[in-house]
C-alpha cells in the first residue's frame, strides 16, 4: 500500500466511526509532510524538521491507529474487517511508513516508482505479454535508460538519436 493512496480518506461505514481516526492518521501524515518538506527546502537535512513537532504528529498518528484497531476490533462486516486490517498494518509497519520523516532518501510515496513502471505493464496490458525474455530485457533496458536521460534533462528523443549515431548519452558520474 503506497502513502499516496493512504491519504484517501476511509470510506464510511453506516453506523461506525472509522473514518474519524482515519481522518486524524491522514492528519499526522500532512503534518509530518509538511515538516519534512520545510526542513529539506531549507538546509536539505532532516537536522531542522522541529522534532518537537515531528515527535507530536508522530504521536497523533500512533493514537489515530490506535484508536482506529480500538474501534473496529469487532470486524462487524467485510469492509470494517478492511478498515480493522488497515490499521492493524499501520501499527505493525510504523516505521516502514514513517520513514521520510527520519532518512531524507526516501520519498513521502512511491508514485514516481509507479510511474517508472507504467509503461511496461502498459505494454504487457495490449500485446498480452513479452515475447520471450530477450525481448523484455532489452525492453527495459532501453526504458531505463531513457528514464535515466529524462532525469538528468535529456529529452528521449536526443538520448535515442545519440545512441543510434554511436554517441550515447552516459550520465556523469556521481
Amino acid at each position: 500500500m503506497t502513502r499516496g493512496r493512504r491519504m484517501t480518506p476511509t470510506p464510511r461505514s453506516p453506523g461506525t466511526r472509522s473514518a474519524s481516526w482515519a481522518g486524524q492518521a491522514a492528519a499526522a501524515l500532512r503534518q509530518m509532510k509538511r515538516l519534512t518538506d520545510a526542513a529539506l527546502a531549507g538546509e536539505g537535512t532532516l537536522d531542522s524538521a522541529g522534532q518537537g513537532k515531528l515527535a507530536a504528529a508522530r504521536h497523533q498518528f500512533r493514537s489515530a491507529v490506535l484508536i482506529g484497531q480500538k474501534q473496529t476490533a469487532a470486524r462487524a462486516g467485510p469492509l470494517m474487517a478492511k478498515h480493522h486490517a488497515l490499521a492493524r498494518r499501520l501499527r505493525q509497519r510504523e516505521d516502514d511508513y514513517l520513514r521520510f520523516t527520519t532518512d531524507a532518501q526516501v520519498p513521502f510515496d512511491n508514485n514516481g516508482s509507479e510511474r517508472e513502471i507504467r509503461m511496461g505493464k502498459l505494454r504487457i496490458k495490449v500485446s498480452g505479454c513479452m515475447r520471450s525474455i530477450a525481448g523484455a530485457q532489452n525492453f527495459c533496458a532501453i526504458r531505463t535508460y531513457l528514464a535515466t536521460a529524462a532525469k538528468h534533462g535529456t529529452g528521449m528523443l536526443d538520448a535515442l538519436t545519440q545512441a543510434a549515431t554511436g554517441t550515447p548519452w552516459i550520465p556523469a558520474a556521481a
